[in-house]
């Protein structure tokens, strides 16, 4: 019987979305839980494997089922295993694949949240037609993925990428990963907190800012769209640095293209016009002009489960259950 379907997972911080995913990409049935739920990676597992089953069961039945694929911070397609995660609860080595292939007795394939969402907007996705691209995902954390001749590049031991810990601050502000100074402890949801807080505290300006406790850069936005001059200027440092590290990473790799993806993303205007701009101004001459900034298209809701499931039919098929 060929096997039509895979179980595609997207794990976050906050929340796991799985569902069952036909060859076309249409979406068969869906659930999720709240990550947060689980400190412990065995129990997550084992509560993981449980739901997939009992959807499979309930969706045709493990007959149509291929393999499964599922996006994590810091998980590593190589090795299988989340590796040192600076953002997740779990810490240490983690041999997920292995251990939900135990389980459930299908073939799993496990790459981290930038590799797998990239590749989704590749197949499915603004990617579509492109052979080099970079994919940036700006959330809690700043991941990327290096698409070169149509296929994901991802170094020699799996960790290719990191742009979110590259050095953009000497000494300075310190990161989950134990260094100083990293692109993302400026350009992630934190970092970017943290630059409204110290404008507030250096600039004396009105800001409807001072009214309210700044959590998310969601709230910064919502000040932004209201004309908020220190909201702006929060957004504004935080595309210039991005743009800088963006022309770093595209002066070394010539891309078609850079995707930028995640919530903050989702800044638009606030945020991408000043980091298109001090991308031009720092990129390498021959470079500039030439490098289109993108934004997904993809539905956040379905954009992780699409991507693992792209990632599902690259892993070699195994059953305990033909």
């Amino acid at each position: 019987m060929i096997k039509t379907r895979v179980v595609g997972v997207g794990t976050s911080i906050d929340e796991t979305v799985y569902a069952i995913v036909d060859v076309r990409g249409n979406i068969i049935a869906k659930n999720s839980f709240p990550t947060t739920d689980f400190p412990n990676a065995n129990d997550f597992i084992t509560f993981l494997s449980d739901r997939i089953i009992e959807l499979v069961e309930a969706n045709g039945g493990y007959e149509s089922i291929r393999s499964v694929g599922i996006s994590l911070p810091s998980g590593n397609f190589k090795s299988g295993c989340i590796e040192h995660s600076p953002n997740m609860s779990w810490k240490g080595q983690i041999p997920m694949a292995a251990m939900l292939r135990d389980r459930l007795g299908l073939a799993v394939a496990l790459g981290n949240d930038a590799h797998v969402r990239a590749l989704g907007e590749y197949v499915f996705g603004s990617a579509h037609g492109l052979k080099d691209f970079l994919y940036i995902n700006l959330g809690h954390g700043v991941g990327s993925c290096i698409f070169t001749n149509g296929k994901a590049y991802l170094g020699a031991e799996g960790f290719a990428g990191e742009i979110g810990h590259t050095c953009i601050v000497p000494n300075g502000r310190v990161c989950g990963c134990g260094m100083a100074g990293c692109l993302e402890t400026y350009t992630g949801s934190r970092g970017i907190v943290m630059t409204a807080q110290e404008l507030l505290e250096t600039d004396s300006r009105p800001s409807l800012m001072r009214e309210m406790v700044i959590k998310t850069p969601k709230d910064v936005f919502e000040c932004c769209e209201k004309g908020d001059e220190l909201a702006i200027e929060t957004f504004r440092r935080t595309g210039e640095m991005l743009g800088v590290g963006l022309a770093n990473y595209a002066s070394v790799l010539n891309p078609e293209a850079i995707i930028l993806a995640g919530g903050i993303a989702h800044a638009g205007k606030w945020l991408i016009e000043p980091a298109q701009a001090s991308f031009e101004e720092h990129v390498f001459h021959n470079v500039k002009g030439k490098v289109k900034f993108l934004t997904s298209n993809l539905n956040e809701s379905e954009r992780d489960v699409l991507g693992a499931s792209a990632l599902a039919w690259n892993v070699k098929e195994y059953s305990l259950f033909i």
